[in-house]
């Protein structure tokens, strides 16, 4: 059977971290928390738990601190959580019985991590896979009988575990201030945190956060080496913060960009939303069909799944069309109930 070092980093999480930490006990084989600057009792209930207790100076970087956390483990396997997760009794049962049963050959364990939707997030489903649990030592190994080479892509494994997570607040915030830091540090975002950022700030973003926003995306649509995909998250982004500043001309300029790269349900409903504010509920119409039915999103996935069809039923309302907007509501009320 593997053994499982459980690492966390954790800030201020008296709230939660004991009814975290009670849940994975009883699977964990070594626990391990890295404090990086509470002012609360977290290290005291940490240590109700184990002696593994680390203070690490916060750098502003969430890796600098998961590095150093997984740098204390010693067993098989690293278990990665969040103070806010909790584990039920059915699903300790099943992570002991991946414990049992669990291949050497495997290099990373994905698991489901539910209940996204109930809060802010930057994840556009419920319960989808995660990497969580990873093997400590990775050994390379050849492959194929002529040209042979290293295998280089781990072996995931895809369980049945399900992973709670139970936040008691807003974590968005936080996030979309760190993203905005890292541009005043002149630090360029990847292709992943680029979208990730945009994600955040469709999904759970306020009005300040996408003026706020505004130089980061300038500086990647400008960027000659952004894929096609960046551009549109950066015009989406774009267009929604000059619209909320009632920039027009600027708002056309990014919303255009992105109808030229094949457009986003994202940034129809962009369009939508402008002329409905004009009054023009017949061309307003004409953009939110486009997000619900002619384009994909990239962002959020309830604007083309639920958001756009409200829409559309309420225009038609004001258009004296019941008839049509019963059937789109109905269709949006059969969205919410798949989400």
């Amino acid at each position: 059977m593997i053994t499982i070092s459980l690492c966390m980093i954790v800030k201020n999480e008296a709230e939660v971290l004991a009814r975290c930490l009670s849940s994975y006990q009883a699977v964990m084989d070594e626990i391990i928390v890295v404090d990086t600057g509470s002012t609360d009792n977290t290290k005291e209930i940490a240590r109700k738990y184990t002696n593994l207790v680390y203070d690490f100076r916060w750098t502003g970087d969430f890796s600098d601190a998961r590095n150093y956390s997984f740098s204390k483990a010693s067993k098989d396997y690293i278990f990665c959580a969040d103070a806010d997760e909790v584990l039920d009794e059915e699903n300790r049962e099943r992570f002991l019985l991946l414990k049992q049963s669990l291949l050497p050959e495997i290099d990373i364990v994905q698991m489901y991590y539910v209940n996204q939707l109930s809060h802010n997030t930057i994840y556009n489903f419920d319960r989808e896979y995660r990497p969580k649990l990873y093997k400590r030592i990775r050994r390379f190994v050849w492959e194929g009988a002529i040209h042979e080479a290293v295998r280089l892509d781990p072996v995931i494994y895809d369980s049945d575990v399900e992973i709670l997570h139970l936040p008691q607040g807003d974590h968005a915030g936080r996030d979309l201030s760190a993203f905005v830091r890292m541009h005043e540090k002149g630090i360029r975002p990847d292709k992943r945190l680029h979208n990730i950022y945009a994600k955040e700030l469709m999904i759970a973003g306020k009005e300040d956060d996408f003026i706020r926003a505004i130089p980061t995306f300038l500086d990647s649509i400008e960027d000659v080496n952004r894929s096609s995909d960046e551009i549109k998250e950066a015009a989406c982004i774009l267009a929604r913060a000059y619209r909320i500043r009632h920039e027009i001309p600027q708002f056309f300029k990014y919303a255009m960009k992105a109808v030229a790269l094949d457009g986003c349900s994202e940034i129809c409903m962009e369009l939508g939303d402008y002329y409905r504010s004009q009054g023009d509920l017949t061309e307003a119409v004409l953009w939110y069909y486009n997000a619900a039915f002619e384009t994909e999103c990239i962002l959020k996935l309830s604007i083309q799944t639920k958001e756009s069809l409200l829409a559309l039923a309420d225009c038609y309302e004001d258009l004296g069309e019941p008839e049509l907007s019963a059937s789109y509501r109905k269709q949006a009320e059969g969205a919410a109930q798949t989400d």
